[in-house]
């Protein structure tokens, strides 16, 4: 059975991106490994159908992206705020080949950040991501990642476009150091 987008809201934010990217025959998931979105990764990594690499840096995911398209998936890289600097180089690929991108990005550097080291990155991620041809949604309520994550796939999938949406450190919520 189908779930309506209204049903999808009732869900946890992730829940209700993992039905977006499996309805919308997501099959290729690249990661480095993140707290902010673990339900979504282990949705992913529990469903068949999908096929999930974890990566050793963030911008072996463009290059998986872009060889998965040409093989006929759909991918999704999903990474941490931190990493998306890592990607500058990579994400000429994208533009210059003019090859669809999907990225969902957890923010960190921002609400009730801990770790300075975060800041940085985390004022500049979306103009950076900008910066180098990517669109950017911002997911600042958990009720809208689903509906914004939807908007993406429909722009990466039909318009061959670069798309990123990011969910804001509200949405993922407060990062604690643990020892």
């Amino acid at each position: 059975m189908t779930q309506t987008l209204a049903d999808k809201m009732t869900q946890s934010w992730q829940a209700s991106v993992y039905a977006v990217l499996r309805d919308n025959h997501v099959r290729q998931i690249a990661y480095v490994p993140d707290s902010g979105f673990s339900e979504l990764l282990n949705l992913c990594l529990d469903d068949p159908a999908m096929s999930s690499t974890v990566l050793t840096t963030e911008e072996e995911g463009v290059g998986l992206l872009a060889g998965a398209w040409l093989g006929g998936d759909r991918g999704v890289l999903m990474m941490q705020s931190s990493g998306v600097g890592n990607c500058v180089n990579m994400l000429t690929l994208i533009e210059s080949c003019q090859l669809p991108f999907l990225s969902i990005v957890t923010m960190r550097g921002e609400w009730k950040e801990f770790n300075p080291w975060q800041e940085p990155m985390g004022r500049n991620t979306q103009a950076v991501l900008e910066l180098a041809g990517v669109e950017v949604f911002r997911a600042k309520q958990a009720g809208r990642a689903a509906e914004l994550v939807q908007k993406a796939v429909q722009l990466v999938f039909e318009e061959s476009r670069a798309v990123a949406v990011l969910i804001a450190q509200q949405v993922i919520g407060e990062k604690q150091w643990q020892e």
